[in-house]
């Protein structure tokens, strides 16, 4: 295996960052792969559901695309939980940030926001507020999270509904994980 000459980055040469730079390529080529294996670990989880995470995020993206949502939408669905297992208390910013360089703000903001928004259907339950995404209220994007939420997510925990393989799903994520990256300026 090649690896770089230099053990600080302000010694490297053109030839090490050019290395570096075919093996990010690569593993750029390699993300829908490990995004759908990491999708794939939700198998193993007890949640207590009826169905497991994976089953859930399948049927959440079945939901979508028979409702005709967009393919964005469609890879957003299946993704929204990807995060469930390594990040628990935020999850959504999982979701988020991987798709992140690769779906429009509106999504983005979607995928960040679900877990708040899915709360209304449950935390009175648990002693939380339900209404906690009322601050929200008025923003560009809460009409589309509560629609994810409502009409996807939160009725995707079905045993009997009728879910698609992942195999469905698998071109849809290529397509969007293909796009031209956005690189946002730090502030």
């Amino acid at each position: 295996m090649k690896q770089v000459q230099f053990t600080r980055m302000d010694e490297g040469s053109p030839e090490d960052f050019a290395l570096l730079d075919s093996l990010e390529r690569q593993e750029k080529a390699d993300l829908p792969d490990q995004v759908l294996a990491l999708l794939k670990t939700l198998q193993a989880a007890d949640s207590g559901y009826q169905v497991d995470r994976y089953e859930h995020s399948l049927q959440t993206a079945t939901r979508a695309m028979r409702d005709g949502a967009e393919e964005e939408l469609v890879v957003c669905a299946l993704l929204h939980d990807v995060g469930d297992l390594i990040a628990p208390d935020n999850h959504a910013e999982i979701a988020a940030s991987i798709l992140a360089p690769y779906i429009s703000e509106r999504s983005q903001w979607i995928l960040r926001h679900h877990g708040l928004f899915q709360g209304y259907y449950y935390w009175h339950h648990i002693g939380r507020n339900r209404h906690a995404r009322e601050p929200f209220r008025g923003h560009e994007h809460f009409a589309a999270t509560e629609s994810f939420c409502a009409r996807w997510d939160q009725v995707s925990f079905d045993p009997s509904y009728d879910t698609l393989p992942i195999e469905a799903f698998e071109p849809l994520v290529r397509r969007i994980l293909a796009r031209e990256p956005r690189r946002p300026e730090l502030s």
